[in-house]
């Protein structure tokens, strides 16, 4: 009789333990958690259940790494998908189980604007959160073999870092990253038929980028630059200067006329042709416009003071417009 009783008494214990640990399983699977503030997981390519689910646990995402080893035990049909998670709101064991099965990543948006320079898209992909400026920088300057086919001469990858919207993860590094905008440029340049003179369309399409914002000014711009090539007159292109001084780091914000020396082979106000490279990334529409300037006969080009230009064929028409610029910004 007695043993029946100690049978008993551990039958009931053993039930105790059994309901006790399972409540405790499924209050930890169920009960959804609110992390203390928005995290971000990143979840590498190569980790293992017991460190995604250490990660997440660490990240306060779910309550108990065991409970969501349990649970993925009797889904292990369902795969985990690497890459960065953001949990900001309430969610169990089961929802975070299943985001990371359906590939529910994360992605950061990054606008990049035609004319961006190197500088700019650097900080752009750094305020992303997707890395450093100066890592962006370094490899934009060490990755010129994504390039060297159709622009062997270049030294960086300004010029070929296409602007447009792009949506990026925390899992790809900044190579990748930089890969992605080279593809986009040669995709674009196979879609407008360019495949010779690269470089020196690219370099041509900068600096129309830089100077008119006005998409049917771009092949009158690109014709001036092609006539003053042609004669053999120099470029006198302001935004080479300002590159070259951001090149330097001693660009304030403003061109004054001592800056026209500065000591720089992009300064297209000292040396002849076009400048080494390109100054800026272009777009489609200025890419168009270097491969196709207008047939004009003009040389001269200066700001209307409403957001366009005036274009000259002569210096003395020239000379009058800027005097008519003078005009309309001192009228406000």
């Amino acid at each position: 009789m007695c043993n029946v009783r100690s049978v008993l008494t551990s039958m009931t214990l053993v039930a105790i333990i059994v309901l006790a640990v399972g409540g405790w399983l499924a209050w930890s699977v169920w009960s959804p958690v609110l992390p203390d503030q928005p995290r971000y997981v990143l979840l590498r390519p190569g980790y293992g259940t017991r460190r995604i689910a250490r990660e997440l646990q660490a990240a306060g995402a779910i309550r108990s790494r065991t409970a969501f080893l349990v649970w993925h035990y009797f889904h292990r049909e369902r795969s985990l998908k690497a890459g960065e998670y953001l949990f900001n709101s309430s969610a169990n064991v089961v929802q975070v189980h299943d985001r990371l099965a359906r590939g529910d990543i994360y992605v950061h948006t990054v606008v990049i604007p035609e004319g961006y320079n190197m500088f700019d898209i650097a900080r752009a992909v750094q305020d992303a959160g997707l890395g450093s400026a100066d890592e962006f920088l370094k490899t934009a300057q060490s990755e010129v073999a994504l390039i060297s086919d159709i622009a062997p001469e270049d030294k960086n990858l300004q010029g070929y870092l296409f602007p447009a919207t792009y949506q990026f993860t925390g899992a790809q590094s900044m190579c990748e990253i930089i890969e992605i905008m080279v593809r986009q440029f040669r995709q674009v340049a196979t879609e407008i038929g360019l495949t010779s003179d690269v470089q020196r369309t690219v370099t041509m399409a900068s600096i129309i980028e830089k100077e008119t914002a006005v998409p049917e000014e771009r092949p009158l711009v690109a014709s001036v630059y092609t006539n003053r090539l042609a004669s053999r007159f120099a470029l006198q292109a302001d935004p080479s200067i300002i590159y070259a001084e951001l090149l330097d780091g001693t660009y304030a914000g403003k061109l004054h006329h001592a800056d026209m020396q500065v000591r720089s082979s992009y300064n297209t106000y000292t040396h002849p042709g076009l400048p080494p490279g390109p100054i800026g990334n272009p777009g489609r529409g200025s890419l168009e416009a270097a491969m196709r300037p207008a047939q004009t006969d003009y040389f001269y080009f200066v700001a209307d003071g409403n957001g366009r230009h005036r274009f000259a064929h002569s210096l003395e028409e020239h000379n009058r417009n800027v005097i008519a610029y003078r005009r309309a910004v001192n009228g406000r």
